[in-house]
């Protein structure tokens, strides 16, 4: 009696199911990421009646999608991982209904291919030695800066010279934004419509290289809302390097003049982030930048 021996049979792995891309994986993760921390919010948290009767633990996705004022079709494919369009500002808009805070907003993000349009106020790149120079270099004012000019770290004379940051919201913390629309800001400015233009000119530069990033374009938007003057500016399409040093001249209300040697010094890789720092042009300046540190008058 012959034997036959038959060879194993193999089944193609595309035949049993289909191959996960990594966009796949990634949609994947989002929606699970948005069901746990929908599921982690209460109610109460979130200032909506609990009712009667209520399964679901947290949110429903119907007031995840009303806290977010979007549709509870388009949130419900975003929990569904369906391949769909979502905007850093729709994302936003989910990230302050969930409550998330600066780890997990990071994280949503990342997970919805998405750039961030609110500055970081926690960079990595602002190190723990970088806050302490920044420290010791007072009564000097200084900080750090990104190269799309949000401040992300500052001594209490760099405050005190511009205005109060600690007062102000993160997105608010950027040197565009508050030399256009900050009106104690603009006042430190003598020569103020040459600072203006060549600030619309140096942003314009660096823009070009970040023509299709949303937080550059969210930036842009907003001082070209609030700002008719940044506006007539923008139009020109005047541009102009970052310089390293130059020589300032600025008015404080309480201190009076103040001539300092503006310097930005490259913290990484450029266009990462700088080190913005103003020594004192003269003896006279020096001791008002002590008297604006300590609080009282030169």
């Amino acid at each position: 009696m012959t034997t036959m021996l038959q060879e194993p049979r193999t089944v193609a792995a595309s035949a049993s199911a289909p191959l996960l891309t990594a966009d796949d994986v990634r949609r994947g993760e989002l929606a699970a990421f948005l069901r746990s921390r929908r599921e982690r919010v209460s109610p109460e948290q979130a200032g909506l009646p609990r009712g009667p009767r209520r399964r679901t633990p947290g949110l429903r996705r119907e007031e995840v999608a009303h806290l977010a004022a979007v549709g509870v079709t388009w949130y419900t494919w975003l929990e569904q991982a369906r391949d769909i369009k979502v905007s850093p500002q729709v994302l936003d808009a989910v990230a302050r209904a969930l409550q998330l805070d600066r780890s997990e907003r990071s994280h949503l993000f990342a997970l919805a291919n998405a750039v961030d349009p609110l500055p970081e106020t926690d960079c990595p790149g602002v190190s723990a030695d970088l806050r302490m120079m920044l420290d010791r270099l007072e009564p000097f004012p200084a900080c750090i800066q990104n190269s799309r000019y949000d401040i992300l770290a500052y001594n209490r004379t760099y405050s005190a010279l511009m205005c109060d940051l600690d007062k102000l919201p993160p997105e608010e913390r950027n040197c565009m934004w508050l030399a256009f629309t900050n009106a104690e800001v603009r006042a430190t400015f003598l020569d103020r419509e040459e600072t203006i233009r060549a600030m619309a000119a140096k942003f314009r530069a660096a823009m070009a290289e970040h023509l299709t990033d949303p937080a550059w374009k969210h930036l842009l938007a907003k001082l070209l809302r609030a700002s008719p003057e940044f506006r007539m500016l923008w139009a020109r399409h005047e541009v102009a390097p970052v310089t390293a040093y130059r020589v300032r001249t600025l008015w404080h209300a309480r201190t009076g003049e103040l001539r300092l040697n503006h310097t930005s010094l490259w913290t990484g890789p450029h266009p990462g982030g700088r080190l913005v720092t103003f020594t004192p042009a003269d003896t006279t300046t020096h001791e008002r930048l002590i008297a604006l540190t300590s609080g009282g008058t030169p």
